[in-house]
Protein backbone atom coordinates (compact mmCIF):
# COMPACT_ATOMS: atom_id res chain seq x y z
CA UNK A 1 0.00 0.00 0.00
CA UNK A 2 1.68 3.38 -0.68
CA UNK A 3 1.20 6.23 1.49
CA UNK A 4 -1.01 8.30 -0.03
CA UNK A 5 -4.12 8.78 1.71
CA UNK A 6 -6.30 8.16 -1.29
CA UNK A 7 -4.68 5.17 -2.13
CA UNK A 8 -4.89 3.79 1.72
CA UNK A 9 -8.90 4.92 1.74
CA UNK A 10 -9.27 2.68 -1.49
CA UNK A 11 -7.12 -0.46 -0.19
CA UNK A 12 -9.51 0.09 3.19
CA UNK A 13 -12.43 0.46 0.66
CA UNK A 14 -11.16 -2.87 -0.84
CA UNK A 15 -10.57 -4.91 2.56
CA UNK A 16 -13.98 -3.92 3.45
CA UNK A 17 -15.27 -4.90 -0.32
CA UNK A 18 -14.55 -8.26 0.03
CA UNK A 19 -16.22 -9.03 3.65
CA UNK A 20 -19.05 -6.97 2.17
CA UNK A 21 -19.51 -9.14 -0.48
CA UNK A 22 -18.31 -12.66 1.54
CA UNK A 23 -21.60 -11.88 4.07
CA UNK A 24 -23.94 -11.11 1.22
CA UNK A 25 -22.90 -14.37 -0.17
CA UNK A 26 -23.02 -16.35 3.31
CA UNK A 27 -26.59 -14.47 4.21
CA UNK A 28 -28.08 -13.24 0.94
CA UNK A 29 -28.54 -9.95 2.64
CA UNK A 30 -29.42 -7.44 0.01
CA UNK A 31 -27.16 -5.00 -1.29
CA UNK A 32 -28.79 -1.41 -0.19
CA UNK A 33 -29.17 -3.26 3.46
CA UNK A 34 -25.34 -4.81 2.85
CA UNK A 35 -24.22 -1.23 2.21
CA UNK A 36 -26.16 0.36 4.69
CA UNK A 37 -24.78 -2.06 7.41
CA UNK A 38 -21.04 -0.93 6.41
CA UNK A 39 -21.86 2.44 6.56
CA UNK A 40 -22.98 2.35 9.88
CA UNK A 41 -21.10 -0.01 11.53
CA UNK A 42 -17.71 -1.34 9.77
CA UNK A 43 -16.06 1.63 7.43
CA UNK A 44 -14.30 3.74 9.46
CA UNK A 45 -14.70 2.14 12.86
CA UNK A 46 -11.75 0.55 14.80
CA UNK A 47 -11.15 -3.43 14.64
CA UNK A 48 -8.60 -4.36 17.05
CA UNK A 49 -6.86 -0.88 17.31
CA UNK A 50 -6.75 -0.51 13.36
CA UNK A 51 -8.64 2.08 12.07
CA UNK A 52 -10.68 0.56 8.57
CA UNK A 53 -9.43 4.23 7.94
CA UNK A 54 -12.02 6.05 6.44
CA UNK A 55 -12.64 4.20 3.46
CA UNK A 56 -13.28 5.79 0.48
CA UNK A 57 -16.70 5.25 0.91
CA UNK A 58 -18.06 6.11 -2.98
CA UNK A 59 -15.49 3.59 -4.10
CA UNK A 60 -16.63 0.84 -1.94
CA UNK A 61 -20.58 1.46 -2.94
CA UNK A 62 -19.39 0.99 -6.24
CA UNK A 63 -17.14 -2.09 -5.96
CA UNK A 64 -20.09 -3.64 -3.91
CA UNK A 65 -22.87 -2.92 -5.71
CA UNK A 66 -21.29 -3.73 -9.19
CA UNK A 67 -19.73 -6.36 -8.36
CA UNK A 68 -23.40 -8.30 -7.02
CA UNK A 69 -25.09 -6.60 -10.22
CA UNK A 70 -22.23 -7.64 -12.84
CA UNK A 71 -22.06 -11.22 -10.75
CA UNK A 72 -23.23 -13.72 -14.05
CA UNK A 73 -20.38 -11.60 -16.44
CA UNK A 74 -17.86 -11.66 -13.59
CA UNK A 75 -18.20 -15.59 -13.05
CA UNK A 76 -17.93 -16.59 -16.25
CA UNK A 77 -15.00 -14.52 -17.16
CA UNK A 78 -13.50 -15.65 -13.76
CA UNK A 79 -14.60 -19.61 -15.19
CA UNK A 80 -12.97 -19.15 -18.13
CA UNK A 81 -9.52 -18.38 -16.42
CA UNK A 82 -9.43 -21.03 -14.24
CA UNK A 83 -7.45 -24.27 -14.61
CA UNK A 84 -9.25 -27.54 -16.20
CA UNK A 85 -11.23 -29.21 -13.78
CA UNK A 86 -11.71 -25.97 -11.55
CA UNK A 87 -14.57 -24.50 -10.80
CA UNK A 88 -15.53 -21.04 -8.69
CA UNK A 89 -17.46 -23.84 -6.21
CA UNK A 90 -14.07 -25.51 -5.79
CA UNK A 91 -12.68 -22.16 -5.06
CA UNK A 92 -12.60 -21.05 -1.38
CA UNK A 93 -14.96 -18.36 -0.14
CA UNK A 94 -13.09 -15.70 0.52
CA UNK A 95 -10.71 -16.02 -2.33
CA UNK A 96 -14.16 -15.81 -4.74
CA UNK A 97 -15.18 -12.62 -3.28
CA UNK A 98 -11.18 -11.24 -4.35
CA UNK A 99 -11.69 -12.17 -7.92
CA UNK A 100 -14.72 -10.99 -8.07
CA UNK A 101 -14.43 -7.77 -6.72
CA UNK A 102 -10.82 -7.21 -8.54
CA UNK A 103 -12.21 -8.81 -11.82
CA UNK A 104 -15.07 -6.34 -11.08
CA UNK A 105 -12.52 -3.02 -10.81
CA UNK A 106 -10.37 -4.05 -14.33
CA UNK A 107 -14.19 -4.36 -15.82
CA UNK A 108 -15.60 -1.33 -14.70
CA UNK A 109 -13.09 0.76 -13.05
CA UNK A 110 -11.18 2.55 -16.04
CA UNK A 111 -10.16 5.44 -13.85
CA UNK A 112 -8.05 2.29 -12.26
CA UNK A 113 -4.56 2.07 -13.70
CA UNK A 114 -4.64 -2.28 -14.33
CA UNK A 115 -0.76 -2.69 -12.70
CA UNK A 116 -2.41 -1.20 -9.76
CA UNK A 117 -5.92 -2.33 -9.79
CA UNK A 118 -4.48 -5.82 -9.77
CA UNK A 119 -1.33 -5.04 -7.00
CA UNK A 120 -3.89 -4.11 -4.59
CA UNK A 121 -5.85 -7.21 -4.73
CA UNK A 122 -2.75 -9.15 -4.76
CA UNK A 123 -2.65 -6.80 -1.15
CA UNK A 124 -5.67 -7.75 -0.47
CA UNK A 125 -5.22 -11.54 -0.84
CA UNK A 126 -1.74 -10.99 1.58
CA UNK A 127 -4.24 -9.89 4.12
CA UNK A 128 -6.09 -13.10 3.36
CA UNK A 129 -3.87 -15.40 2.27
CA UNK A 130 -0.11 -16.76 1.79
CA UNK A 131 1.68 -15.90 -1.41
CA UNK A 132 0.71 -18.65 -3.42
CA UNK A 133 -2.68 -17.84 -3.44
CA UNK A 134 -1.60 -14.52 -4.18
CA UNK A 135 0.17 -15.66 -7.15
CA UNK A 136 -3.14 -17.01 -8.29
CA UNK A 137 -4.94 -13.73 -7.31
CA UNK A 138 -2.21 -12.40 -9.62
CA UNK A 139 -2.46 -15.01 -12.68
CA UNK A 140 -6.32 -14.93 -12.68
CA UNK A 141 -6.85 -11.01 -12.35
CA UNK A 142 -4.02 -10.61 -15.19
CA UNK A 143 -5.54 -12.78 -17.55
CA UNK A 144 -8.90 -11.01 -17.38
CA UNK A 145 -7.33 -7.41 -17.59
CA UNK A 146 -6.17 -8.55 -20.95
CA UNK A 147 -9.56 -9.85 -21.77
CA UNK A 148 -11.85 -6.69 -20.58
CA UNK A 149 -8.66 -3.62 -21.03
Amino acid sequence: MNGNPRSQARSAARLAAVQALYQQQMEGTGTARLIDEFHQHRLGVSVDEEELADAEVDFFDDLVSGTIARKSEIDDLLTARLAEGWTLARLDKTMLQILRGGAYELLARADVPVAAAISEWVDVAKAFFDDREAKFVNGVLDAVAKDVR
